[in-house]
């Protein structure tokens, strides 16, 4: 189990939780894809990305707990586009938006630490407030990050229940004993006497439906923050998650991007989308 002190004040959690009481449960994701780029009318170039990136900030900002830039999109652009996302990353902590990177890191020794440096160290330029990782090498590959987090104030979303097709080969497999389970149950150890909210999330598709129920998972348990993608464009609405989550849903961030950020490319159009989602969360 991590060490749940830190040397940075309140840990991940705790000031997540705060933001998500103060402004409510809702994670922006920024997704720059091609199509969105150019219904935005702007180039696919790190240029366009930048402009995006700064838009959707804007609108962020004050308004949502946090935001998820996922890191392929801006990837994709090579060295510019990380250029962009570091940007963007020290934008968002200047004007105090927490942030997600989505990069589903996820390897073993001394690789795992590198990806822990990138992501979570206070000197990295890539540095955000928490990352999403991947377990299927065993949790425990996890721990370079899980304690990288830990020591300075940071969190981490593991992938736990993913509402992708193909994910229930993997994470369904065992019933009741599931790989999902096991998951679940590694990160509430983590998160176990921690002060307030823990700061090992889980990563669970708000679109998994009875799922959650059939494999008999306890995420109230988790003690953490679980990081629910799918809200809008992917078909899951805020009475779905509510159902789906039940006596978890306090502790579950809603991510939407698509269906917010069809509403650009202007700033008042976005601040819109957000004030739509975020009036069916609450």
């Amino acid at each position: 189990m991590a060490d749940q002190t830190t040397t940075a004040g309140a840990g991940f959690g705790a000031r997540l939780a705060e933001a998500m009481a103060s402004l409510g449960p809702l994670c922006v994701g920024i997704d720059p894809h091609p199509g969105l780029l150019e219904a935005w009318g702007l180039d696919d170039s790190a240029v366009g990305l930048k402009e995006f990136s700064a838009r959707v900030l804007e609108a962020a900002s004050g308004r949502v707990a946090a935001i998820k830039p996922q890191v392929a999109l801006y990837e994709r652009h090579g060295s510019a586009g990380l250029a962009v996302l570091e940007g963007l990353l020290a934008d968002a902590a200047s004007a105090g938006v927490h942030t997600i990177a989505d990069a589903k890191r996820g390897d073993i020794g001394s690789t795992m630490a590198a990806y822990a440096d990138a992501w979570l160290s206070p000197s990295s330029p890539l540095a955000a407030d928490a990352v999403t990782l991947s377990p299927y090498l065993g949790f425990e590959s996890l721990r370079p990050a899980l304690d990288l987090a830990a020591a300075h104030g940071r969190g981490v979303f593991v992938l736990a229940l993913t509402s992708n097709p193909e994910g229930a080969s993997v994470q369904h497999v065992g019933g009741e004993a599931s790989v999902a389970r096991r998951i679940i149950e590694a990160a509430a150890a983590e998160n176990a006497g921690a002060s307030g909210l823990g700061s090992v999330g889980l990563v669970v598709g708000a679109t998994v439906g009875a799922a959650i129920d059939e494999l008999g998972l306890d995420l109230a348990a988790l003690n953490g923050p679980i990081l629910a993608p799918g809200l809008g464009a992917q078909g899951a609405t805020a009475e779905d998650m509510r159902r789906t989550f039940g006596a978890a849903y306090p502790f579950v961030l809603g991510t939407s991007s698509r269906d917010i950020l069809k509403d650009g490319p202007s700033v008042q159009g976005l601040v819109a989308g957000i004030e739509r989602t975020l009036a069916g969360l609450r």
